[in-house]
Parts: structure tokens; sequence; C-alpha cells
């Protein structure tokens, strides 16, 4: 359903306006999908409020449980869920102070657009590192995998296109059986299967 350079188009277009505000930035991002695809596919704008003032936004969200933290990999960060569906999904994922991990390797090709601050990354052969600022996009192909870094404040609007059933112990597996968080644990799964059914009730796999 997803187009990785039309999203970066509308990536592009939401930090030209609103270039100090994130919040600003992912209710551009989500009302311009729900008038594209639809309030079926797409999730309620978590800052209903954000084009009022595009200076002064406040980081609070309408919906705050529709937030939860994600340990994966061994990074910790917090996500918002845009859509999910078996062939994609699309959220916010970010930390507003810093984390660090293990991509994992996965079935599907993960696109990750930087809304605010920066990302590193680099796969096992490199010396070098990766450098991901605001506004650039980060392509993990299937089956790769890297380490990487999201700096303080750094926020992001995640793409993974592919087969996404094998992709959810990884983003569950720690919750389970490291943090013990089991009310994100379920909110988490709540939330994914809310999603990925209304989807299939509409024709979307």
């Amino acid at each position: 359903m997803f187009d990785p350079v039309e999203l970066q188009k509308l990536v592009d277009e939401s930090l030209e306006r609103y270039p100090t505000s994130t919040a600003g930035v992912v209710h551009h991002i989500v009302t311009k999908l729900r008038e594209q695809h639809g309030s079926a596919l797409i999730s309620e704008d978590p800052f209903p409020h954000a084009a009022q003032n595009s200076t002064e936004i406040s980081p609070i969200s309408a919906y705050p449980s529709q937030w939860v933290f994600n340990n994966a990999g061994g990074a910790m960060g917090s996500m918002y869920i845009i859509h999910a569906s078996i062939t994609e999904y699309l959220i916010i994922f970010g930390t507003a102070l810093g984390t660090e991990g293990h991509t994992g390797r996965h079935t599907a090709d993960d696109y990750f657009f930087i809304l605010e601050g920066e990302q590193w990354a680099y796969p096992a052969h490199s010396l070098a590192l990766e450098r991901y600022p605001q506004g650039s996009m980060h392509h993990l192909r299937r089956g790769n995998v890297k380490q990487y870094k999201m700096h303080r404040g750094c926020f992001a609007l995640e793409l993974a296109q592919g087969w996404i059933p094998p992709m959810l112990p990884f983003g569950l597996a720690d919750t389970m059986f490291s943090t013990l968080d089991f009310p994100t644990f379920a909110n988490t799964v709540w939330l994914t299967a809310q999603k990925m059914v209304g989807c299939l009730l509409a024709g979307k796999i």
C-alpha cells in the first residue's frame, strides 16, 4: 500500500511545514495518509491539535494509550502504530533519551525515515559508521543485519514491507523475557492484532 519514494516526499513536505516540531511532522504525515487511505487502514492522528500552532506544539499525545514502549534487539524506544497488516507496518519509533542495539534479521525490507535527530549504523564487515541525519532514509534490506544507534531525541517513521508475522517475536521477546513489562506486552499485542484484523476485514493483507 505504501511507496517508499512517496513516503520520502511526504516526510520532506512535513519537515518543511513543521521545521521545529516533531509532533507537527507526525500530525501532518498521519493526516495526509488518512486522507489517502481512509480511517479503516490508518490510525487516528496522535497529535490532533498540532496544526493550530506550528511553532509551539505540546509534545503530549492526545492518545497516550496508543503509545507503547518497545524493547527489541537490546534497544528501547516508544512507538505509535499507524498501520499494521500481514504484509506491511508503518509506525513512529524513537527515543527522547537515546538507545542502540541489534536490528534483527527480518523477512521484510525496512525503511527508516529520520524525522528528528540522527541515527548511526554499521554492518559487521564495515569499519566505518553510516550516518542518517534528519530527512534521510535508512533502508535495511530483508535478510541483512546491522548494529544501530539512535541519539538523544531521535524519532523516525518506519515502514516494513514483506512477511510481517516472523518479525513479531523479535519485537516482543525482550518484553516477555527480559523487562517483564506484561502490561506493555499485552497492550502491544492488542494494538497490533486490532489493526491487523481491521485491515483483513477491510480486504487488505
